[in-house]
């Protein structure tokens, strides 16, 4: 196909590359009104950007059609991460492949000197972040002099990020007569600021909207209670079995803790966030390309830059920021008019704010409750019988090995282990506690552990005793498994914890073994009843103004999956005042939380100096 108004090179490129019509951005980009001019485009993520510019500056690039022999660029484009320069790289790359320009790139975190003798070697097109284009330019290694034309994309989130001083010292050692464009998803009043004083009689271009805008995302809320948010996350991973899934997180930790624990549960997924390295980087989305990884697990860092062809699933498991981020998240999907789906996870206490933020958006979201176990065993069902009924070919090999079968099994025992082969590659789907549409009932409690036995544990929260490495401990001493492990109480000097009565023979009988070297240490032995007097300790030292003390001394710690939010249940029930609400899941890792400064050690969100109430 012959496209209007394009050097023949480029022409051929987008031919080559499947594109039988330009977007609506790199159209508008392309018309005579836009030629030669400065521009301000506002355009939805994932609309084709990136080979937007790449045409919109090609009179400055090409020669009568060929590439300038000048070694000083012509162009150069700021992106804010390192992702996305990269990803603009590898596009304009294959864009100008026939045209022979030679294109440099500068980011943060590879190595500065092979940059240095590329761009000694000279390179018509620069892609940088600019933290390492202002590094390069001081030292001259990056000569601005003869630049054409300026691109800065995603200029929002640039100054979003601190990089005023740096694009503005890149600016002003570019000449005056060159080209300034300015690319991104939004246009808040610093970038209209920007436009006014590093552009003349610019053209203002809008696509957002158009064609496009959210209609190939479709959003979805779930509401979930604040322990089952990790649930959430697995089932929605299962339900929708996306060849390439994104989850992101609000911190590295978080990335960490859900990226150990997936793991753990048996999905293929690697981690990306700010404390990993490019190559480490790289090394992750390439694993997401080549199928060897299908979920991701992210910081904001991941939220521009990356486009990986098949990704169809993006999970907020924390909330963004705001409506902006959440649009830039979620437009990781939904790109180059393929189908997508956005999935926020909200604790029900915030769903005010995701209305809100979601109105800001102007967009429509189905609020649905959270896939069940028999949810996701009913889509199963569905993909296994449309996966076996799909005709192959059969080689004569496997229809004599099916033929073996059938002399020594029946064709229903057949059918019956080929499904149990296939489930047994998939991680199990949680059974959630509450679906977030109400708060949880103030007599509730765990079915089968009202009859539970309590064990005692000669640590407590002066030994540093947390349900993150105790529940592991229990598990591994008295051969039982989460789902074994009710409350675990944690007093100054010991814990407390509820086994289920089914469990205690077996759990009784491993813990009479001596420990490992690790935990040995550790004695476990059966208590007398509840824990009343590790409460009536705890409280002593409240009083006495013991290391444990202050309001929270009296009430001990409570991991157990499903704890009354108000704490208002028995003696000794609930979290501790001022720690957080809804306790702890079942592995006994803290929930994801979207709001307040993060837990002590001890659990407790403790109050900045000078605002205690009067």
């Amino acid at each position: 196909m012959t496209f209007e108004n394009l050097p023949p090179l480029l022409d051929e490129a987008l031919t080559a590359r499947g594109y039988t019509a330009l977007t609506p951005v790199q159209s508008a980009v392309m018309t005579a009104e836009a030629e030669g001019r400065d521009l301000v485009v506002s355009a939805q993520t994932g609309s084709g950007k990136t080979v937007a510019f790449g045409l919109a500056m090609a009179p400055q690039i090409l020669d009568g059609g060929l590439v300038s022999l000048a070694r000083e660029p012509a162009a150069l484009i700021i992106a804010p991460t390192r992702e996305l320069a990269l990803q603009v790289s590898r596009e304009l790359m294959w864009l100008y492949a026939k045209a022979g320009v030679r294109i440099a790139t500068c980011v943060g975190g590879m190595d500065a000197s092979k940059e240095r003798r590329t761009l000694n070697q000279g390179a018509q097109i620069v892609v940088g972040t600019p933290g390492r284009l202002r590094d390069h330019l001081e030292r001259g290694a990056l000569d601005l002099s003869a630049l054409k034309v300026a691109i800065l994309d995603e200029a929002d989130e640039m100054l979003d990020m601190g990089f005023r001083e740096e694009l503005e010292e890149i600016l002003n050692a570019t000449p005056e007569g060159r080209r300034t464009l300015l690319f991104s998803a939004t246009m808040p009043k610093p970038i209209v600021s920007l436009a006014k004083r590093y552009q003349q009689d610019a053209l203002r271009i809008s696509t957002v909207g158009e064609d496009r805008g959210h209609g190939d995302i479709s959003y979805q809320v779930v509401t979930v209670a604040p322990p089952d948010i990790e649930n959430a996350v697995v089932n929605l991973l299962r339900l929708h079995e996306a060849e390439t899934a994104i989850l992101f997180c609000a911190t590295r930790e978080n990335v960490r803790r859900l990226h150990a624990s997936l793991t753990e549960r048996g999905f293929n997924v690697v981690a990306l966030s700010g404390e990993h390295s490019q190559s480490e980087r790289n090394q992750a989305l390439q694993a997401l390309r080549d199928r060897r990884a299908r979920v991701c697990v992210a910081t904001d860092v991941a939220a521009r830059g990356i486009d990986l062809p098949n990704l169809s699933l993006v999970v907020h498991v924390e909330l963004p920021r705001d409506a902006e981020g959440l649009q830039h998240r979620s437009g990781r999907t939904g790109r180059a008019g393929r189908k997508g789906t956005a999935v926020l996870i909200v604790p029900y206490q915030r769903r005010k704010r995701v209305e809100s933020m979601l109105r800001g958006a102007k967009i429509e979201a189905d609020w649905i409750k959270v896939p069940t176990a028999a949810d996701i065993r009913a889509k199963d069902h569905e993909r296994l019988l449309e996966t076996l009924l799909t005709p192959v070919e059969v080689e004569d090999e496997d229809r004599a090995l099916g033929a073996k079968l059938l002399e020594t099994m029946s064709a229903e025992d057949i059918a019956a282990a080929l499904v149990r082969v296939h489930r047994a590659k998939m991680p199990q789907a949680e059974d959630m506690l509450d679906d977030g549409t109400r708060e949880r009932p103030r007599d509730d409690h765990r079915a089968g552990f009202d009859d539970s036995v309590w064990f005692k544990l000669n640590v407590g929260r002066r030994n540093n005793a947390d349900p993150k490495w105790i529940l592991p401990l229990l598990c591994r001493r008295g051969g039982v498994t989460k789902n074994d492990i009710g409350a675990i109480r944690i007093a100054a000097n010991e814990t407390h914890v509820g086994i289920a009565a089914a469990a205690v023979a077996k759990f009784a009988k491993a813990i009479a073994q001596p420990g490992h070297d690790e935990d040995n240490d550790v004695e476990i032995v059966q208590a007398n009843g509840p824990p009343r007097e590790a409460a009536r300790e705890n409280k002593r030292m409240g009083r006495d103004g013991g290391r444990d003390g202050g309001r929270d001394g009296g009430r001990p710690q409570r991991a157990q999956l499903g704890v009354n939010p108000r704490g208002d249940g028995p003696r000794g029930d609930g979290p501790p005042r001022g720690g957080p609400r809804g306790g702890s899941n079942r592995d006994g890792v803290r929930p994801f939380r979207n709001d307040g400064p993060p837990p002590s050690k001890h659990g407790v969100r403790h109050k900045a100096k000078g605002n205690r109430p009067r």
